[in-house]
């Protein structure tokens, strides 16, 4: 572990295991992680209940980010909209760049974090597999939570919130000119996650 700032970004699509892969990157590094994600569910979360959208941003707080449910397809949904939001983005930019810089490295993963939150981040992933990969990973993860939903249903709005998260306007999902591409279609996870640690490695060792 550094006392420098490392920022490493990884972005994908939903159910492309951005989040294992980021998760399991973090504690090989010693590295801080932020599944920046979990910002925009968990204000998703809160207009559910009735909440303005940017209002339920600026008044975010760390509890949100650990509080029941924001796994579930309709929060999932929720986030995916107010992800699209300008204003909402824009209230959660200071915070997810703020985190990218702190000592001792940190990674992040989302939607936007190579190509908007952290252009210059030192390395770059995206992670990504393909959407009926991703939708039947999705529906044996929601039916083990003991969710009723069929696999056509998830791969439906999988494909919905894929063309949403693309097509916004504001900071749409994309990859990096300079990020890595790691399709995990036909990885197993410590096969994607030992990928993503050796390019992370070529950055810090300057051999990319």
């Amino acid at each position: 572990m550094t006392d420098s700032p490392f920022t490493v970004a990884i972005d994908g699509p939903a159910a492309a295991g951005k989040g294992t892969i980021s998760k399991q990157v973090a504690a090989h590094f010693g590295f801080a992680h932020l599944d920046t994600g979990l910002l925009y569910r968990a204000v998703g979360a809160r207009t559910l209940t009735g909440e303005d959208a940017l209002q339920a941003a600026l008044a975010l707080t760390p509890d949100d980010l650990h509080r029941d449910g924001l796994r579930t397809p309709q929060v999932a949904d929720a986030a995916s909209q107010v992800a699209a939001m300008p204003a909402v983005r824009k209230a959660l930019v200071a915070f997810q760049k703020e985190f990218a810089r702190r000592p001792g490295g940190a990674v992040l993963d989302g939607r936007d974090i190579g190509t908007v939150i952290c252009p210059e981040a030192d390395a770059k992933l995206f992670v990504t597999a393909s959407a009926e990969v991703r939708a039947a990973r999705r529906h044996k993860e929601l039916a083990g939570k003991g969710l009723t939903v069929t696999y056509d249903e998830v791969l439906a709005d999988q494909l919905a919130r894929d063309a949403r998260d693309a097509g916004r306007a504001d900071a749409p999902m994309t990859q990096a000119a300079d990020a890595v591409l790691i399709d995990t279609s036909d990885m197993t996870i410590e096969q994607a996650v030992a990928r993503a640690i050796a390019e992370i490695e070529r950055r810090m060792t300057g051999d990319a």
